[in-house]
């Protein structure tokens, strides 16, 4: 369903178990970028009106994560320290087209977003499967779920706004672009992308 080309290492999910206050505080933070992101789509393209109706509930869906990866930061004994830099953004970012109408530009970022959701969606999968805390891997179990339907989301709207032949030969582009960014960036068990 996700159609990534290049699968995450299976060797993150144990990594990532061993710093796993780490992978939290850098969940978090993912949680609030995504919330911000949507809200940003929705503010500078309020005349779409479907992404404003689709993607007003996943705003506090999103923020809804933020408050319960912070529930269990705190229930084991992690604060939130600073942000990191988050590289694997920072590159899908470099390969959104400028330009174009305005829903040439808005299909672009849906398609960014789509392809986040789909790589942390793979991601809460493995934790869901592999981690030793129950009730982490419950967690990630639903948050599975949730990205599962944020990834489509995005797909959705963005094959409804634009011109779907155009829209799916530029999600094949982007698919091709994440596995080689992917490829490239250091397997590191403290960051969730």
């Amino acid at each position: 369903m996700l159609h990534l080309k290049l699968p995450t290492d299976p060797r993150w999910v144990n990594i990532a178990e061993m710093s796993i206050g780490d992978i939290l505080v850098d969940h978090a933070y993912c949680e609030q970028k995504a919330a911000s992101s949507c809200i940003s789509l929705i503010v500078n393209f309020f005349d779409f009106p479907e992404l404003v109706e689709t993607l007003t509930p996943v705003v506090a869906e999103e923020w809804g994560h933020f408050e319960r990866v912070m529930d269990h930061l705190k229930k084991r004994g992690y604060a939130l320290d600073k942000p990191r830099k988050d590289e694997y953004v920072l590159k899908l970012s470099q390969f959104v087209k400028k330009g174009g109408s305005r829903k040439q530009q808005l299909t672009e970022y849906l398609l960014m977003n789509a392809l986040i959701e789909a790589r942390s969606c793979e991601r809460f999968k493995l934790l869901s499967q592999a981690i030793k805390d129950e009730e982490l891997k419950k967690f990630y179990f639903e948050l599975m779920v949730s990205e599962a339907g944020h990834y489509v989301n995005f797909i959705e709207l963005a094959r409804s706004i634009y011109d779907l032949e155009k829209v799916n030969i530029r999600w094949d582009e982007w698919l091709a672009y994440e596995a080689e960014v992917m490829e490239g960036l250091e397997l590191r068990g403290d960051r969730m992308h």
